[in-house]
């Protein structure tokens, strides 16, 4: 009596075992792709709801320790030969708080820190100083830039800013209120465009003879090289 057809029967009906527990490439490919779109979903939400979370975490901090500072020096003396006035130029280190920074049409709870320096670091940590510029409160041009969107998207609602909309900026010296001359709704430029941060806007060379205000922001609410600008003046300074 042989055995050898039994075998082979056992033989191929292992084969075919084994050819129903190997995954075809098709449905490999199908699982990478899946794999490769729950990863590109949990980055995005991620980029626009977990960089939030915790850029509103450090937004917190950051006006927390500001305040803490301030209430532990007193403010210093306005400068000797203008003592009405005392700006806010003090020492800046990248990324440490130096102002606050309100709008009333954001609201009564709006109030962001402004950080020294712009990059992706800075920006994260609150309104970002371009340090070239001038101090809150002096005269030249103060400019900052902000996220309208993830990590904390300060300037959400920059572009619902008007002309004679106030914003007010609290140093340990003074609290500062420039008004807004143009909308941010109304002009989009270049990243390239370095005019908008002159001391004076749009006049090369010119010496600066009052205190200006410049926001920046992404024209779009996605990743654009375009910046959506607005302008404004010093209106009034209250000495602490």
């Amino acid at each position: 009596m042989t055995t050898e057809a039994p075998e082979r029967g056992t033989r191929d009906a292992r084969a075919r075992r084994a050819r129903r527990r190997r995954p075809s490439a098709l449905t490999t490919l199908g699982v990478a792709l899946l794999v490769a779109g729950l990863a590109c979903l949990g980055w995005v939400g991620y980029q626009y709801v977990g960089t939030n979370v915790v850029a509103e975490r450090t937004f917190d901090q950051q006006t927390q320790g500001l305040r803490e500072q301030w209430r532990s020096a007193p403010p210093p003396a306005p400068p000797a030969g203008d003592p009405g006035v005392a700006t806010g130029r003090t020492a800046e280190v990248p990324g440490s708080a130096i102002a606050l920074l309100r709008v009333p049409r954001f609201g009564d709870t709006y109030e962001v820190p402004v950080v020294a320096g712009t990059d992706l670091r800075d920006l994260s940590r609150g309104v970002g100083h371009y340090d070239e510029t001038a101090a809150p409160g002096e005269v030249g041009n103060f400019a900052v830039a902000g996220h309208r969107v993830t990590h904390g998207e300060p300037f959400a609602k920059l572009l619902t800013l008007r002309k004679g909309d106030r914003v007010v900026v609290e140093t340990r010296a003074a609290v500062f209120t420039y008004v807004m001359d143009t909308s941010p709704a109304d002009l989009t430029v270049e990243e390239t465009a370095g005019w908008v941060l002159d001391p004076v806007p749009d006049q090369p060379g010119a010496d600066p003879t009052r205190a200006l205000i410049t926001l920046t922001t992404c024209q779009d609410l996605f990743h654009s090289p375009d910046r959506s600008v607005g302008f404004g003046h010093l209106e009034s300074t209250r000495n602490k």
